[in-house]
């Protein structure tokens, strides 16, 4: 017996290729229906069964405080198109299975600096489950690497415990909140989503309010980083964390909530209020070795997930 092609029932040690690119495109095309009718309606229900991890957890919050918010739906609804589809399916033992869909959105300009490309990372959990959308990152085209590929074509993953890279995919959700919490390690190239927020956090100031921030790396399950080989043995990963802001006010003040905030809140804000965002991010992670060695900061999608006032 077989199942999802050439994967066998029992064949959960054998390397195969996570999925056909028939079955690629399905997936894509099912999560893109999905989420149109999710954001046309306000109604986290309707692509629940098609997006997980970090894109899940945002997109799911997202659609509740909307609705609470929009209970008749989404007025300026403007359906998502992805064209232009490059599939890079990569061969692993066992599962998840996952691959990384390269597409093109209607939500940009097809040429110039504002050009992008959109690349999901679609994942599978057993031989019965289906395929969700875990990651999203938004990149222009000329800072995609290129990827590694073996002799049939097919995508090289990386070990999450790679010696190999500048830093193993499975510690870079803790090197990258614990650089945001105390400035190292400093393995991270400068830019927008390292050292500018960083030293932005720091220097967030505001008369009669306090502001404190919590950084936690997200490792496990559906939110466990995946990276594929570049052909210049580095890799490119996706890898997700969780943030928290506190905002405390003196006495006599309020912090000030939003309807977004406030519709995923509990509690009541009498003078704190803490967000809770989680992140995804894409980066390039040089070989071991080479250059400057830093991690090169590609993409980061945050979305707020809950808060709570008190």
């Amino acid at each position: 017996m077989t199942a999802s092609g050439c994967v066998t029932v029992h064949g959960e040690l054998e390397v195969v290729r996570a999925a056909t690119r028939s079955e690629a495109a399905q997936a894509l095309a099912d999560f893109t229906a999905a989420y149109n009718a999710a954001d046309k309606a306000y109604d986290p229900a309707l692509d629940a069964e098609r997006v997980t991890g970090p894109l899940g957890a945002i997109n799911q919050a997202g659609l509740r405080a909307r609705q609470k918010n929009n209970p008749d739906g989404n007025a300026n609804h403007r359906p998502l198109e992805l064209t232009d589809a490059k599939y890079v399916i990569p061969k692993k033992a066992g599962w998840p299975r996952w691959f990384v869909a390269d597409t093109d959105s209607n939500r940009d300009q097809d040429s110039g600096k504002q050009d992008t490309r959109w690349l999901f990372v679609f994942v599978r959990s057993g031989p019965d489950a289906g395929w969700k959308a875990a990651y999203l990152a938004v990149a222009t085209p000329t800072r995609i690497p290129e990827f590694a590929k073996d002799g049939e074509g097919r995508a090289t993953p990386v070990a999450p415990d790679s010696a190999a890279l500048a830093v193993a995919p499975q510690d870079l959700g803790a090197q990258y909140t614990g650089y945001l919490q105390k400035g190292t390690p400093d393995v991270f190239a400068p830019g927008a989503a390292t050292s500018v927020w960083r030293t932005a956090r720091l220097n967030t100031r505001r008369a009669g309010f306090s502001y404190q921030y919590i950084d936690q790396p997200l490792n496990s399950g559906t939110f466990a980083p995946v990276g594929l080989e570049t052909a210049d043995g580095g890799a490119l990963v996706f890898f997700s964390s969780k943030h928290f802001e506190r905002q405390t006010a003196a006495q006599g003040l309020r912090p000030t909530v939003s309807p977004d905030v406030a519709a995923l809140m509990t509690g009541e804000v009498r003078s704190t209020l803490t967000k809770e965002r989680v992140s995804s991010q894409l980066v390039y992670v040089p070989k071991k070795g080479a250059g400057a060695g830093k991690v090169i900061m590609l993409n980061r999608v945050p979305g707020l997930t809950s808060a709570k006032g008190s």
